[in-house]
């Protein structure tokens, strides 16, 4: 019997992990055109159940998110606590960080299908009715994958720019 596949329906958003949310959002408006910025700081209460590598670790980031046309482009700056975001600045500095969000109708089993396949979890949490999983995919598919799953409407942000 082949294998279970995902059928995603969509590609959504590429990502830029940065050390200076503003100063970023300045720079991707003021070099491409790019915004309204719509910024965020993801940290609990609010952001609850998070895992890094399977262990139960209280992290925060700031993010700012944008559309070009149908894409949303996310900046994520890590805040406080272990993150893949601090992992990545430590570890390359400021770049692209995953390439595609894609929305998951069922996200334990968008996890459950690609861990068959001995893919695991990178990190987890949950937001404001949206439950995200980035998966280990960097080195079977070149970059990491997320995961969402949203319910509701996304809160109105705490400032955007400009």
């Amino acid at each position: 019997m082949p294998e279970e596949k995902l059928r995603l329906k969509s590609i959504d958003q590429v990502c830029v992990v940065v050390r200076d949310i503003q100063k970023a959002v300045e720079q991707y408006w003021g070099i491409l055109g790019i915004g309204p910025w719509s910024i965020y700081t993801f940290a609990p209460p609010r952001l609850t159940d998070t895992t890094v590598r399977g262990k139960s670790k209280r992290f925060s980031m700031k993010i700012a998110l944008a559309l070009v046309g149908s894409m949303t482009v996310e900046l994520i700056q890590p805040l406080e606590g272990e993150s893949i975001y601090k992992e990545f600045l430590d570890e390359k500095g400021e770049g692209l960080h995953h390439i595609a969000s894609f929305q998951v109708d069922d996200l334990g089993r968008a996890i459950t299908v690609l861990e068959k396949r001995g893919i695991g979890v990178l990190q987890s949490g949950t937001w404001e009715g949206a439950s995200f999983a980035y998966m280990d995919t960097e080195k079977t598919l070149g970059a990491i994958i997320e995961f969402v799953k949203r319910v509701g409407e996304r809160p109105k942000p705490e400032a955007t720019y400009p």
